[in-house]
Formats: structure tokens, sequence, C-alpha cells
């Protein structure tokens, strides 16, 4: 279905960066915010779509966040990591936000570990 296309389309793998500030206005618009962390996502990084919704794959970590700050939003790329597929706030578990971590307070030299994403179907 149309859930399932999304990682057809970005491809594999995918880039994930994780970075500081607002998210942008959208996916075009310019990267903003210090990247925390890049992570190249499993090749199978989004499982199959179900009740309206599909949740990532595998294991979503880095072995080290790249400087120290606060983690305030995500953005996904295809493997060339120039375009921007998808974008959204990052939160710590409980949150409310689009993707949830282990901790927002990024320390360079630290493990983490995306503990939660899903992207939801508009109507479901």
């Amino acid at each position: 279905g149309k859930r399932d296309a999304v990682e057809t389309t970005i491809g594999t793998p995918a880039i994930l960066r994780i970075r500081w500030g607002a998210v942008p206005a959208n996916c075009p618009a310019t990267d903003t915010g210090t990247v925390l962390a890049t992570l190249n996502l499993p090749s199978d990084w989004m499982a199959a779509a179900s009740a309206g919704g599909k949740a990532k794959s595998g294991t979503w970590e880095d072995t080290r966040a790249d400087p120290t700050g606060t983690a305030g939003h995500f953005r996904v790329y295809d493997s060339g990591g120039t375009t921007c597929h998808m974008q959204g706030s990052v939160t710590a578990g409980g949150g409310g936000g689009d993707m949830t971590v282990d901790s927002t307070s990024f320390t360079a030299g630290q493990n983490f570990t995306v503990t939660g994403f899903t992207l939801t179907a508009g109507n479901a």
C-alpha cells in the first residue's frame, strides 16, 4: 500500500540525522540545527504497514553522538544523504514526539537508541 511505498521511495540504506532545534517548515527547506548524530538505517528499516501505521524495523542506534547538544528534530534522507524525504520532532519516550529516543541530551561519544518511530496514515 501507500504506507509501504515510503520505504521503497527512499530506498536503502536510508540515512537518519538527528539535529538540535525546531523542525524546519518542510523537507525542501534548508537543513537547520547542528547534526548530533547520523545513522545508516538497517536495509529493511520499516516494518510492513499494519492497521494504518508503519513502525521502525530493526535496531536504530548509534555508537556515538557527534557533538554535545539537545535533540530537537530528525530528517530521513536517501542513501546519498542529500534529499530529505521526511522529518519530525524528537522527544524522550512519552514526550509525544514523532520519534522517541532514550534521552534527548546527547553527549559526544555517548551511545543512544531510537526507541520509537511510527508513520501513521492520515485517516488512521
